[in-house]
């Protein structure tokens, strides 16, 4: 799902000692709010959340509300509220949510896109409704599957017919956009199954669709469940077909593939999350939510109580920072820009990491990959081919180990 977590390998480097408390965004900055609450805990899932029942709801939400006062950037280009699941909350704490980020931000005056993360079992006409009301331009719902068994695999408390319905709910409310998220690769899938659900899923017209291929993450059940034997990984050849599947129907249908796994029709692209890929500054606020100011990148505990008690002290609710060396931000602004269609600009690469041409250990490796058919230049940017397409995450972990390789010997 569209998240606040951009972090790369090269983030294994231990915590700067430096506070983090001095560095204040400029305004503009992009804002993403994490509610790590949700009404079950998917087992795939590795982003920070909970099962909101028997949690200290109240409690989250002031030092939600502290956190912002104190980090909260003014008039943030793009606001995107994240989880966990904030449909779960109802509408008196999303208004006083959405109240507070306003009176911090002015974000309705000001940002160009507001995303609210939803699924299908909470997001009510009632809640759809006063999202927008509050001040929401972007609605995500996450389906990911439309098939009964799959859900139950994936640990979804809702069916196809109440994504369907929460997806009424916010068309009716009125929101500007509507994305849709799916998961494709579960073990079993069939070709015909999943050409079919996304056949039901572009006949809804949604502005936006976001289309995962199943990953199993360290520390989820999903991956202790695949180490066991529980369940079965999809072969690579099989998931590699649905990938190309999923392009080939989507771009038939007249979305544009912006993003590796995102496909948007035209003026749809999701701007909070293309700012993540052009390895842009952003605010983070909440439990483990991520943020890069000023050339540093510093995150919250995945912790509900560690996080609430620094925040209602008013104290820095982060729990590590790093600085990383120049090649090492080069090499992050490649591996994230190479997913987006329009590629990598490696002059802009360059500035991001205050480096000279001299200075750049991605550009050769960019020439070597092309001589292998991987990447191409175009317009004085870089890109993967259909080929390189294939093997992304190969590439990304190429010019990543030149960015520490680099790092480490200056």
């Amino acid at each position: 799902m569209e998240k606040n977590q951009t972090t790369s390998p090269a983030q294994k480097r231990a915590p700067e000692a430096e506070s983090v408390r001095a560095l204040s965004a400029e305004e503009g900055t992009p804002l993403y709010v994490h509610v790590p609450f949700c009404e079950a805990k998917c087992p795939y899932c590795d982003f920070f959340s909970v099962v909101g029942a028997g949690q200290d709801v109240r409690g989250s939400l002031d030092a939600l509300l502290e956190e912002i006062k104190q980090r909260a950037p003014k008039s943030p280009e793009t606001l995107f509220v994240g989880g966990g699941t904030p449909s779960w909350l109802s509408v008196s704490q999303l208004t006083e949510l959405f109240n507070a980020l306003q009176a911090k931000t002015g974000f309705r005056d000001k940002s160009t896109e507001v995303t609210v993360e939803c699924n299908p079992e909470s997001l009510t006409p009632e809640k759809a409704r006063a999202l927008v009301e509050l001040g929401a331009t972007r609605l995500s719902i996450g389906f990911q599957s439309l098939r009964p068994e799959t859900l139950e695999l994936f640990g979804r408390v809702h069916d196809s017919e109440q994504s369907f319905a929460a997806y009424e709910a916010a068309r009716a409310a009125n929101a500007k956009a509507v994305s849709i998220d799916l998961i494709f690769g579960a073990s079993g899938q069939t070709a015909g199954e999943w050409q079919e659900d996304l056949k039901r899923v572009i006949d809804l017209k949604p502005d936006h669709l976001s289309c995962y291929a199943l990953t199993f993450e360290e520390g989820t059940l999903f991956t202790s469940w695949l180490k066991s034997g529980k369940i079965e990984q999809m072969p690579s050849e099989r998931e590699l077909e649905l990938f190309k599947l999923t392009r080939e129907q989507l771009g038939a249908a007249g979305y544009h593939a912006y993003e590796v796994s995102n496909f948007a029709l035209s003026g749809h692209e999701c701007q909070h999350n293309l700012n993540y890929w052009r390895n842009g500054h952003y605010v983070g606020v909440g439990p483990g939510a991520v943020s890069h100011v000023a050339g540093v990148r510093f995150g919250n505990p995945r912790s509900l109580e560690a996080w609430r008690r620094a925040a209602i002290s008013k104290k820095d609710a982060s729990s590590w920072s790093e600085c990383l060396e120049p090649s090492h931000r080069l090499a992050e602004t490649w591996w994230l820009g190479l997913r987006l269609s329009a590629g990598v600009d490696p002059v802009a690469a360059r500035e991001v990491a205050g480096l000279r041409p001299e200075e750049d250990v991605c550009v050769p490796v960019a020439h070597r990959l092309a001589s292998e058919g991987l990447l191409l230049e175009e317009s004085g940017n870089w890109k993967l081919t259909s080929r390189g397409l294939e093997l992304a995450d190969a590439i990304s972990k190429e010019l990543l180990a030149a960015g520490q390789r680099e790092g480490e010997a200056s």
